[in-house]
Order: structure tokens, then sequence, then C-alpha cells
């Protein structure tokens, strides 16, 4: 074809909504046209390069045995009331009724299709291993699309699932993705890390994220650079210091602290380190109402209220809320109202601590029982000598805060408990999880997600076949993603100059 024919829609601006380079220069080399927030048309210049990379992912998902269908972008609500994600899944899954007013979901991800499809044929352990994937559009309503197609609401996934007759054959699968995955991005010509990472909403008890490396890139990558250790932020192990706790040396003082609410204020007023620093988050978990009649009295609705935890970090760290939800009566907890914190401490947020607590609830929760209030404390803090913390009065903070001595297992009053956890957030420097150094951090883009799933999805799907002992098993299952299109943006966001755009022989438009 000639030039003259093809079509090129270039503009010399970026739109001012445009904030990385990969959303400026896709636009303006005429790659995609904007339709609506987070929803684009792929020009024929941008689809080149999405075809491009749709054969490579093709070609070694061909290579490693799985078989290619096409689930439907329009999928009934009852399989996916089923698992229950229906309802779980929150405001990201577009629900739609049809003229006759049945439920239906526009997919975001298909192991509900994927796994109807393998327990309707699937009958016999003979019949497995199976893989199946898709390279399809896929639609995730984000609260706030950005980015381009880096953060859009539609777009195009390769997803894959594997079906197996039992754990060790499904960890084979895995890896066989994993490996595939690693050859498709090598293929890329991309400069990426395979991190371990949080399951999040799709579950499972082994995955990996996939990211190329890239400046703007949304996830924080935590490696050790002289080990393959690597983990995602949410999923980074932060080790407690090395050593016994250090002996007290001071003597707890209540000092007055007048219109110094943070940490960093505290410290530099009183000349110390921010990491001689505790601070305090208040966190709250709702437990809903009570029938009085429970408790003998005439029937009527009581709310009850929320549970309290009190979270305890280093100064400079920052709280790490996904490994904060995997702790127990924690996974649906929020950030605790000035109301709830005044009751629950007597004091407004800045000058809060786990000592002498004056809030209205310490003598009467529900009907005058005791309000507990559960102390959680990063494992750092634990080891800590010679703290401050906020002494639950306005202005006034305490110093010289040691463990045992000053604060639990003696806290006033008996009524609360402490639990000692991983909390926060590693820093760079952080001792490596596998012992084999210091930790670093940069940024990436993630554009694939492996996943082992086990029976999440097929027991509460019935899918079962025949093992070989003649009785039913649930089949095993992974799931596998790749973003399509969201791929070239990362290949943009780490191939750019103040030219434009520096493709990646594999996935240039034109060569």
């Amino acid at each position: 074809m000639k030039a003259s024919q093809f079509y090129i829609s270039t503009l010399k601006e970026a739109p001012a909504d445009a904030e990385i380079a990969s959303h400026q220069l896709m636009t303006r080399a005429g790659m995609i046209k904007k339709l609506g927030a987070g929803i684009y048309s792929y020009m024929p210049m941008g689809l080149r390069v999405i075809r491009k990379v749709e054969a490579i992912v093709r070609d070694e998902m061909n290579k490693a045995g799985a078989i290619e269908m096409t689930m439907p972008v329009i999928q009934p609500a009852e399989l996916w009331q089923e698992t229950g994600r229906f309802t779980t899944n929150g405001p990201e899954l577009l629900r739609i009724q049809d003229r006759h007013g049945r439920d239906f979901i526009v997919q975001s991800t298909s192991e509900e299709v994927a796994l109807d499809v393998m327990r309707q044929d699937i009958k016999s352990y003979k019949q497995l291993p199976k893989n199946i994937y898709q390279i399809q559009t896929k639609f995730r309503d984000e609260r706030r699309p950005r980015f381009g197609l880096m953060r859009g609401r539609e777009f195009i996934m390769k997803d894959a699932y594997s079906f197996d007759r039992d754990e060790a054959s499904a960890k084979i699968s895995y890896q066989n993705m994993a490996a595939a995955y690693r050859k498709i991005f090598d293929r890329f010509g991309l400069q990426y890390r395979a991190v371990a990472a949080d399951s999040g909403a799709i579950g499972g008890d082994v995955n990996e994220e996939f990211q190329v490396i890239a400046a703007t890139g949304e996830d924080a990558i935590v490696y050790c650079p002289t080990s393959d250790y690597a983990a995602n932020m949410e999923k980074a192990e932060a080790l407690a210091p090395q050593g016994e706790r250090k002996a007290a040396t001071q003597a707890m003082t209540k000092t007055a602290t007048p219109g110094k609410a943070t940490c960093a204020e505290v410290a530099g007023m009183l000349n110390i380190s921010l990491q001689s620093t505790v601070k305090s988050l208040v966190l709250a978990v709702d437990k809903g109402a009570v029938t009085s009649t429970d408790l003998g009295f005439s029937t009527s609705v009581i709310p009850t209220r929320p549970e309290i935890y009190l979270m305890l970090l280093r100064g400079d760290h920052e709280m790490n809320e996904v490994k904060v939800r995997r702790l127990e009566g924690l996974a649906d907890f929020r950030m605790a109202t000035p109301e709830e914190i005044e009751g629950a401490f007597g004091c407004r947020p800045g000058y809060l601590g786990p000592i002498n607590r004056k809030g209205s609830w310490t003598t009467g929760g529900l009907l005058g029982f005791p309000h507990k209030v559960q102390v959680i404390a990063d494992k750092e803090v634990a080891l800590m000598a010679d703290w401050v913390c906020g002494a639950n009065e306005p202005d006034f903070h305490i110093t010289g805060v040691n463990w045992e001595r000053d604060v639990w297992p003696n806290i006033p009053g008996g009524r609360e408990g402490m639990l000692i956890a991983d909390i926060r957030n590693v820093v760079a420097g952080d001792a490596s999880p596998d012992g084999k150094g210091v930790l670093a951090i940069e940024r990436g883009i993630e554009v694939g997600h492996v996943f082992y799933l086990g029976t999440k999805y097929s027991r509460p799907m019935n899918a079962t076949f025949l093992g070989e002992n003649g009785k039913p098993q649930f089949l095993e299952m992974g799931c596998y993603g790749i973003g399509i299109t969201r791929l070239p943006a990362a290949a943009i966001e780490q191939n750019h100059d103040a030219k434009g755009i520096i493709w990646p022989d594999a996935i240039a438009p034109f060569t």
C-alpha cells in the first residue's frame, strides 16, 4: 500500500488530559482517538502495534499447549452469582439488564465462563490437563480512568485458564505458563521483572506479576540487586531488625508539644530523629447491629459500635493496607472517623497513643459494656526503646516510652491486647527476606499476571470430574492474563526521548 492511501491522523499538540508520555505520544502519532472516558478507538497505526503484540502472545501460548477460543463479552449474571463475584466485585464490574430484566455483566475476566465450559465437557481425569485462552475485549468501570491505554475502562486482554486433576499437576501448568510469559516478554525486547504479588480480587495461593520497568509506573517493585528476590510493594515482607530490644535509658515523661500534631513536627521540636517516634493510626471495622431481644429486652434494633484498632508504626514508615487486610478481622477495615477516635481515645488525631486512653468508650461500650481497642504494633516498633508517642491529650506527647515497663502487657485497665505483625511498606535499604542483601525499589507497570487458583472457583461452581479412584474431584485451576493494549503504552513509557517513540523492533508498526 502507498503511504498516501494509509490512514494517518497526527496532532501537533497532545490533548490537555494527556499526563504521561505514552498517552501524549500515542495520541499525537494518531494511534488512538478518545471516544469517552477510558474508551479509545484504535487507529490503523496503533492497531498494527496491537496486532504484533497479539501475534507474539498467540505464538508462545500455542507453543505452550494452550488452545485458543473466544468467550462472550456479555455474560449471564447467574455464573457470577455462583462464585459470589456478582456482588463482591464492586462497582468496577459493569452490570446490565436485557429487555426482559435479566441480569448480565460485561466481562472483566472469564474464570466463571471458562469453568462452565469445562464442567460441561470434562468428565474424567483422562481428559486432563486442559488449557484454553482467548484474546478478547474487557471492560472494568474504573473510578478514575487516566493515562490513556494505561488505565482505560475498555481494553484488550489475553486471558488463559488451565484445568488439572490435582494440585501437583496444576502447579506444573502454572510453571509452564510462567515460563511462556518470560519468553513472551523477552521477545518484546522490554526490560521487565517477574515479582511475587498479592492475589487481590482474583484470589489464589501462588501468583506473579510481570512488570515493565518505567519511571512513570504506578507500582513499586521491591527487589534485591544481589539475589533473585522480587515482589511488589503489597507483598514484600518487612523483616524485624536483628537482635534484642535495647534496654531503657530514659524515664517516661509527659512533654508539652503545642501545635505539633505530626511525628515530623514533634521530632523537629524535640530535636530527635523521626525514627524514634511512633505514629498512631486508628482503624474501624463495622459490626452492624443487634436486636435487644438477644439481650433479654423488648425487641428493637440497636446499632453496635465498630471494633477499633490502634496501629503503631515507626514515624517514618507507612502502613501497608494489603498486609493489614490479611490480618484476622481486618479484611473490611476503614479509617475511623474523628467522632469514633474521640470516643475511643478522648483526644483528636495527632496526639494519640497506647497509653492513658481516656475516651468515653473506655468505661461503657454497647449497653454499658467496656469497649476494647486492639493494639497492633509493627514488628519494628515492637523492638524500639525510648520512643515517643501521643499522650492522648491535645498538645502533649510522651517521651522515653519503653515496652513492658510502660506499656503492654500492663496496659491500664487490663482490657487491651496487642498483636505484633508486619504492617508496613518496606523501604530501600531494608534487609532482603531471602537474607542475601538489602532491598532496592523501582517503578513498574503491570502488564501480566499468573495465578494458581486451586479450587477457589470450582468448589462453588461444583465443577468436578471422576478421578482415578472413581470418585468426584474438583478441578484444579490456574488463570493467566496479559494486557494486550497496555503493552504498547508500557513500551513507550520505557522507550522514548524528546523526539518521540523508540519502538522495540518486535512491535514497531513499520520496519
